[in-house]
This record gives structure tokens, C-alpha cells and sequence, in this order.
């Protein structure tokens, strides 16, 4: 029978610790690697040369670190190795209670983490090149869009409490940042677009997801990047989940019952483009509003109804994207 190697890497942008088990736990070996595609491509090969380590024998896992693990994963990818990428918060839990940490610990904590769930293990797969670029140009606006607002509050909170000369002066001088700024947003602005355009896949989500009264480009493209493009989270309350707005029962045996409540692990960018949507879409879709008003005369409070409709909102998008139809307000069954 053939014995699986389970190899942890611990990433950080020059170098990654990592730490090769067998199928009994046994540590094979350990050390540290530039971040380099070189010195990559020879750690494996030394691996391969004294552990006989093969693509079809080996499981590497490790956290998600962003661009830093761009390289190895361009690596592993080309030599179809298995991967699995994991949110450091998920192993950081699955482990249990710990006491210190190095790079050199977290790697085989990582290694470790992988042979204990080798069974549950989801493979990594690339994103589409546009998928990619347009996650690197939302994140990109998301910096500028914080900046901007990191900018503009002072000045507007400001207003009463000093003299108007020296208001004029400090407005004149962050008013040139703000132009610069607000010329680079629409740059990317403009990236977006085109890149949206030149796909005709993403340009048909967009179409049935924008169709949605309350859902603008921005909230679209962030669900459509997040959810892998609706078939990674492939079900409305997955996404929900995900995006931290499904409400969840909090409740133990008869003497403990807590107020139902969401989650504070969610994907808080994705939950903040929601939440302006919801506001959005109360103001401007009647049956929203309805809906709205209708969960604050049952009693619910001002954000538990907010969420409601967030929720509405996502089932209306994977409905129409999933079924490929633009939203209609009053449904016709073609089958009837």
C-alpha cells in the first residue's frame, strides 16, 4: 500500500517554514524555503529524492495568506498536487488549546491539521485569470474608497470648531488628494468594466444579479467573486452563512435561551455591501419596504429586519442568476 505524505507550509512573503509527516504522524522533515519559484522547485525535488514524494502521494495544506502564496500554488498547480488551502481561524480552532507559536510550531501544526481531516479535506482548484484580476481591482478599491472616506470626515466634522480661514486652507490642500484620489477610482472603475465586459459569463450574472431592485454593480461583483462565481457556495443560505448575515439560535438545554442572532464570522466587506443594498432596496422596491415595515410591527427591531431583507436579497440573486432570468416582480410560471 502506498504511504500518503501530508506536507504543512506556514507562508510569510520571503519565506515559508514547512514539515513533511508520513501516515503515522512522523515527522520526515522540517526547514525553511526562500519564497522564491527556485528554491521552491528544489525543495520538492530534494523531497522527492529522499522521501519519494509524488504528485499522486502527497497532500500539501496550508493557510490563506493572499498573494504571498501565489508562487507554491502556481507550483503545485502545474505538477497537479493535491492542495488544500484552509482559513487560518479554522485550524487555529481544530487544533484545541495551544501555548506559543513560531513559524517553525504553525507548519507542523498546519501538517498535522491535515493528516487529522485528510478525509474531509477540500482540494484548492485556481480561479479563472478574471476572476483573479477583478478580486485584485475590488480590493484595490476598497484601499482608495477607506482613504477617500478617511479624508473627507475630517474635514465635515471639523466645520464648526475651528476658524473658517484655516478650514478654507485645509480643504484647499486635502481637495487636490481627494481629485487625485477620486481620478484613480475611476480609473479602476473603468478596469472593472472592461474586464467585465470582455467575459461573457460574468457579464450574463451581472445582468440577472444588477436585475435585482437594490443590488448595484459592486454588490453583484463582490457575490459573484466570493461565491466562485455561484458554484463554490452554491445555495442561498451557504452564501448567507458566509457573508454573515444568516441568523443563528443560541440555546442550551431548557434553562439557557439567548437572543437568536447572527454570526461576527462572516466576510465583513461582503456584509457591508449587503447591508447598503438592503437600504437600498427598502427605499426603493415597494414590496421590500412592505416587508421591511412589516417585520418592525411584528416587533423585530430596526437591524434584525435590515437582515431579513439582506437575506431576501441574496435568495432573489442566486434565484435569478441560477435560473438564468432576469428578476420580475410578479413571477409567470412558464409551465403553467
Amino acid at each position: 500500500m502506498q504511504t500518503i505524505h501530508f506536507l504543512g507550509v506556514d507562508i510569510s512573503k520571503k519565506f515559508f517554514d514547512f514539515c513533511l509527516l508520513d501516515e503515522q504522524g512522523k515527522i520526515l522533515a522540517q526547514s525553511q524555503v526562500e519564497n522564491r519559484k527556485k528554491d521552491i522547485s528544489t525543495m520538492f525535488t530534494a523531497l522527492k529524492k529522499a522521501y519519494s514524494v509524488s504528485a499522486s502521494n502527497l497532500v500539501v495544506c496550508m493557510e490563506h495568506t493572499g498573494i504571498y502564496s501565489n508562487l507554491i500554488l502556481q507550483y503545485l498547480h502545474t505538477n497537479q498536487i493535491k492542495t488544500c488551502v484552509e482559513p487560518a481561524l479554522q485550524i487555529k480552532q481544530s487544533i484545541g488549546m495551544t501555548r506559543g507559536k513560531n513559524d517553525k510550531v504553525d507548519a507542523e501544526r498546519i501538517a498535522r491539521y491535515a493528516l487529522k481531516n485528510r478525509l474531509e479535506l477540500k482540494f484548492w482548484k485556481p480561479e479563472r485569470e478574471v476572476i483573479q484580476k477583478l478580486k485584485f481591482l475590488l480590493s484595490y478599491r476598497e484601499r482608495l474608497v477607506k482613504i477617500r472616506v478617511q479624508l473627507q470626515a475630517p474635514l465635515e466634522d471639523e466645520e464648526y470648531f475651528i476658524e473658517k480661514q484655516f478650514k478654507t486652507q485645509l480643504s484647499s490642500n486635502c481637495n487636490r488628494s481627494l481629485s487625485a484620489l477620486n481620478k484613480d477610482i475611476t480609473a479602476v472603475d473603468r478596469e472593472i468594466r472592461m474586464l467585465i465586459s470582455s467575459d461573457q459569463l460574468i457579464s450574463k450574472m451581472m445582468e440577472f444579479a444588477t436585475s435585482v431592485p437594490g443590488v448595484g454593480v459592486m454588490t453583484a461583483l463582490n457575490m459573484i467573486i466570493a461565491s466562485g462565481e455561484f458554484k463554490r457556495i452554491d445555495h442561498p443560505k451557504k452564501f448567507a452563512c458566509y457573508s454573515g448575515v444568516a441568523p443563528f439560535e443560541h440555546r442550551s438545554g431548557t434553562s439557557y435561551r439567548g437572543k437568536t442572532r447572527v454570526s461576527k464570522m462572516g466576510n465583513m466587506t461582503l456584509k457591508r455591501h449587503l447591508h447598503l443594498a438592503a437600504m437600498a432596496a427598502v427605499k426603493s422596491a415597494s414590496d421590500l419596504r412592505e416587508y421591511y415595515y412589516r417585520k418592525l410591527q411584528e416587533g423585530k427591531n430596526k437591524m434584525s429586519s435590515i437582515n431579513a431583507v439582506r437575506n431576501k436579497l441574496i435568495a432573489r440573486v442566486y434565484s435569478c442568476v441560477q435560473n438564468e432570468r432576469l428578476y420580475q416582480k410578479i413571477y409567470i410560471n412558464q409551465l403553467a
